[in-house]
C-alpha cells in the first residue's frame, strides 16, 4: 500500500518541530519497514522546494508561496498538485491528515481520505480560553466533511470533539501514538540529582508551566534544594512578545530566579538525560490529545507528575503508574509533588510500574501493527477505483 501524509511538520534537520512531526515520522519509517510506501507532502521550512529520502520514507518539501489573502489558496493548490503528481507516479491508497488539512484538498476517486485527530482548533479553543475563530473553524467543518473516516490517537480526542463538531459516522478506532522509545532506557536511579525537577514542552500557558513556576516556592519551603530545570521553544504573544519574558517579569522574583533554569529547545536525543537526571518529571498541561512527551518519561521508569484533565487519567493511572494533579492549581501541583518527593520508595515503584506499562500499550511494533490493519481495512477494491 501507499499512504501520503500531509504536513509540514516532518522533522528537518536544524529546525524545531513538534510532536506530531516526531510521531509522523516514527510510524512512517516504521511502515516502510513493512514493506509500505511512503510520502510526505507539506511546505518547506525554508524558501525552496526539496524532495529527499528519509529511510525509505519519500519527502516532498513544497516551496511557500505566500500572497495575502489567498495564501491558503496557493498552499493547497501546491499541495494538490504534488499529490497528483505523486499519484500517477505510483498510485496512492490513502490520504492522512490532521484536522485542517483535508479543507481544501481535492479528492480523487481512487483514494481513502482520513483525519487523524492529534487536536485541532475546536479541540483546544476550550483549553486556550479562546473563542473560535471564524475561518479555521470553517476549515476545520469542511476538513471533516472530506473525510472518509475519523481516527483519534486517545478516546479523550475524540469524545471532546464530537461536542463541537457532527462525525460520529465517520468514526475509525483510537489508535495510540506510537512513541519512538529506542533512545528512551531505563534510568539510572543513580543518577538522579536530589531536588532536580523537569518539565519539557513548548514554553506557553496551555502546558502548565504558569502554575508549575507558581508550585515551586510551595515545594521549596518543603524541599529547600527543589529547582526546575525547563526544556522547550518559546512561544509568542500576537504581539511578538515572549511568554518566557512574561514569566520571569511576572512569576520569577529575584529570590526565585536561581532555582530556575530554561534550558531552551533540547534535542530529543538529549532529553533522556535530562530525565534521568530529575528526582521528579512535572508536565501539569491544561489541555492534550495524546502526549508523546509524557509516554517517554514514563518509558524511563521515572517518577512522573502529570494532569488529571483531557487524557491523563488514559496515560497514567493515579497512584499506580504516577500521581495526577489539577494542573490549574498551584497547591495542588505543590502537594502531589511534595507527597512525591518525600516518599521516593513509593515514587519509585510507580515509575517501574510505568515502564512495564507503556512498553505493554504503546511498543511501536503493536501499534505499527494495528495501524497496518487500519489502512488495510481503507484498500479500495478495483470496482470502486
Amino acid at each position: 500500500m501507499h499512504i501520503c501524509f500531509i504536513t509540514s511538520e516532518y522533522p528537518k534537520i536544524g529546525f524545531h518541530h513538534g510532536g506530531v512531526g516526531t510521531f509522523i515520522q516514527t510510524l512512517a519509517r516504521n511502515l516502510v519497514k513493512n514493506k509500505f510506501q511512503v510520502s510526505i507532502v507539506g511546505l518547506n521550512y525554508s524558501d525552496k522546494h526539496e524532495e529527499e529520502e528519509d529511510m525509505g520514507v519519500k519527502v516532498y518539501r513544497l516551496k511557500p508561496k505566500r500572497m495575502k489573502p489567498i495564501t491558503w489558496y496557493l498552499t493547497f493548490r501546491s499541495i494538490n498538485q504534488q499529490i497528483n503528481k505523486i499519484n500517477r507516479k505510483q498510485p496512492i491508497d490513502v490520504v492522512e491528515a490532521t484536522e485542517l488539512g483535508l479543507a481544501f484538498i481535492k479528492k480523487i476517486p481512487s483514494i481513502s481520505y482520513i483525519i487523524r485527530m492529534n487536536g485541532g482548533h475546536h479541540f483546544f479553543s476550550e483549553s486556550e480560553n479562546r473563542g473560535i475563530d471564524p475561518w479555521k473553524g470553517f476549515q476545520e467543518k469542511r476538513s471533516f466533511a472530506q473525510a472518509d473516516v475519523v481516527i483519534g490517537v486517545s478516546n479523550y480526542v475524540v469524545n471532546h470533539t464530537l461536542t463541537y463538531l457532527d462525525f460520529a459516522k465517520k468514526k475509525g478506532p483510537v489508535l495510540y501514538n506510537p512513541a519512538n522509545l529506542a533512545n528512551f532506557y531505563e534510568a539510572d536511579p543513580e543518577k538522579i540529582i536530589p531536588g532536580r525537577l523537569f518539565f519539557a514542552g513548548t514554553v506557553c500557558e496551555k502546558k502548565g508551566i504558569r502554575q508549575l513556576i507558581q508550585a515551586l516556592p510551595l515545594i521549596r519551603k518543603e524541599f529547600p534544594d527543589a529547582h526546575l530545570l525547563v526544556a522547550g521553544r518559546d512561544w509568542f504573544f500576537p504581539d511578538g512578545s515572549s511568554y518566557i519574558d512574561y514569566l520571569k517579569s511576572n512569576f520569577v522574583p529575584d529570590e526565585l530566579s536561581p532555582y530556575i533554569t530554561f534550558l531552551g529547545p533540547v534535542d530529543n536525543q538529549k532529553l533522556p538525560a535530562y530525565i534521568e537526571e530529575a528526582e521528579l518529571c512535572i508536565y501539569p498541561s491544561h489541555m492534550e490529545a495524546m502526549p508523546l512527551a509524557w509516554i517517554e518519561v514514563l518509558s524511563m521508569g521515572k517518577s512522573f507528575l502529570a494532569s488529571n484533565v483531557g487524557p491523563g487519567p488514559e496515560v497514567v493511572t493515579d497512584g499506580v503508574t504516577g500521581r495526577l494533579c489539577d494542573p490549574y492549581s498551584p497547591e495542588d501541583i505543590a502537594q502531589k509533588a511534595i507527597q512525591m518527593l518525600a516518599n521516593p520508595e513509593e515514587s519509585r515503584k510507580f515509575g517501574q510500574k510505568a515502564r512495564e506499562d507503556v512498553l505493554k500499550r504503546f511498543d511501536i511494533k503493536v501499534l505499527v501493527e494495528q495501524n497496518i490493519k487500519f489502512y488495510q481495512s481503507l484498500k479500495k477494491s478495483p470496482a470502486h477505483q
